[in-house]
């Protein structure tokens, strides 16, 4: 049948088309944004919740019970209190030296900003940020004095394999750009731990720290190590996971700052050496600054990958000895796999909480700077 001039489907389709081209923008961004709370914002306030709760399996039914702050409470004030935060002692020397640096550069942090006569709001920022940092420096330090809890266990896996790992993949980028014979294949061999499972990089050390049947239990011997376990003492057995997670992830540092490195201005570097420069004023003056504005985004996201760690440990020492080796994340598992869903929620939250705060005092005082100047 023919359609009239005065058709309403004739009519309907211009104002279809015009809605269409006037709501184009909520067209294209509604799924995306159902698409985010379905796989985001939904199991993010189920998880809140299920932190709130207690759940019980009985047979052919599950109970959630909501008892509100009493997970956190358990793990910061509670039964898990020692576990969670450890247990405090008095600084070492070494301990007041280094509280003392810090406190020397928050202070002088505070005292530029007084001398360049900054506003007040930025004043009470500087030292309301500087009494958290202090306290979160203090607490670490006490407790690795006394008995290291989980958060301070990951904070020493972070702080320390994050910083070990920028300084070997600095080094490695460096050497690397030089034009040495056979150094593609070095650059190929340097890359193959980053293609290893962490479960994989686990269970080699695990190999690798067995002094009596190990594949280098001829090397423990001469050492006179073959007696020592690893595993049996603490500081051992978190040396021996902070080795195996700065093996694996010293290639990531090291790829991205060789190809910072590779493009560098040579010009400046070639009139820095007609100049009489030596390396040393090469690298210092011309090198890492141009390197700087790479380096703080990298540490940035390592650092955030680096709260993440829980295969190693878990392979490797299976937390031990006791707890000493356990990290945040593997403390969650361990709660999760004994079906205290409630509390693993909690210290996940927790951790989330940690993560959010280090990154944010993290990106405001080194990467925003660095993008200032």
């Amino acid at each position: 049948m023919r359609q009239t001039k005065n058709s309403p489907t004739r009519g309907l389709l211009p104002r279809l088309e015009a809605w269409l081209e006037h709501r184009a923008g909520a067209v294209f961004l509604w799924p995306a944004v159902v698409l985010m709370l379905a796989l985001a914002i939904f199991p993010l306030l189920a998880s809140i919740y299920l932190s709130l709760s207690r759940i019980q399996f009985r047979a052919g039914e599950v109970s959630f019970r909501f008892v509100g702050w009493a997970n956190y409470q358990k793990l910061l004030f509670g039964s898990e209190q020692t576990h969670f935060l450890g247990v405090a002692k008095a600084l070492p020397p070494l301990g007041w030296l280094v509280f003392a640096g810090v406190l020397g550069l928050l202070l002088g942090w505070i005292l530029r900003h007084l001398r360049r006569k900054g506003s007040l709001g930025g004043l009470l920022y500087r030292i309301g940020v500087s009494a958290l940092v202090g306290f979160l420096v203090w607490s670490l330090l006490s407790r690795l004095a006394g008995q290291p809890g989980t958060v301070q266990t990951t904070l020493v896996y972070v702080l320390f394999g994050t910083a070990m790992q920028y300084l070997l993949g600095l080094g490695l980028a460096l050497l690397c750009a030089q034009k040495l014979p056979g150094i593609r294949f070095f650059r190929v061999i340097y890359l193959l731990p980053l293609a290893i499972t962490p479960v994989g990089v686990a269970y080699m050390f695990r190999m690798l720290t067995d002094t009596g049947r190990g594949p280098l239990s001829p090397l423990w011997n001469v050492l006179g190590l073959s007696n020592f376990s690893w595993v049996n003492d603490p500081w051992g057995a978190r040396f021996a996971v902070m080795i195996g997670d700065i093996w694996q992830w010293t290639p990531f540092m090291f790829i991205v700052l060789l190809a910072a490195v590779q493009s560098l201005p040579q010009e400046q570097i070639e009139a820095a050496v007609v100049d009489g420069a030596n390396r040393i004023q090469t690298f210092v003056h011309i090198v890492f600054p141009y390197l700087i504005p790479v380096s703080a985004s990298l540490l940035l996201i390592r650092l955030i990958e680096a709260f993440k760690i829980v295969d190693l440990p878990n392979v490797l020492t299976n937390g031990g000895p006791g707890t000493a080796t356990e990290s945040m994340t593997l403390q969650a598992f361990f709660a999760w796999r004994t079906l205290d869903l409630g509390g693993a929620a909690a210290i996940a939250f927790l951790l989330l909480i940690l993560v959010s705060l280090i990154v944010t005092l993290y990106a405001n005082g080194v990467v925003a700077r660095v993008r200032r100047d």
